[in-house]
């Protein structure tokens, strides 16, 4: 049984406290969650949401696990593009996406009467 309470995030920028941190580096072993390798002192490392926050994941203690610096920006920057591809659709979808202000270039209509 758990003798602390779970941490949560009071919004989700809400800064993760040291004792958090620890905690969750101590709950996965000290190993990046992304690249399975041992976190040495002195890497950087970060805490990555489990559940994007953005596909309605929580700031909270539970949803979160250490990964190094490195690997966590470039699954971010992977995520961030799916994010931003899911909003064009959707916006799309509700019409609310821009129309192009492109002219349509064709060649024009052909003859149809020798003159």
């Amino acid at each position: 049984m758990r003798t602390v309470e779970e941490w949560i995030g009071k919004n989700d920028d809400a800064a993760i406290p040291p004792r958090v941190r620890l905690r969750v580096f101590e709950k996965y072993g000290g190993i990046c969650q992304l690249s399975q390798r041992k976190i040495m002192a002195g890497d950087a490392w970060d805490l990555d949401h489990i559940k994007a926050l953005w596909r309605g994941g929580e700031h909270r203690e539970s949803n979160l696990h250490p990964v190094l610096k490195q690997p966590h920006r470039e699954k971010s920057a992977e995520e961030q593009s799916v994010q931003a591809k899911c909003d064009r659709i959707r916006k799309k979808h509700l019409g609310v996406w821009p129309q192009s202000k492109a002219k349509i270039k064709s060649r024009g209509f052909g003859r149809t009467r020798d003159a």
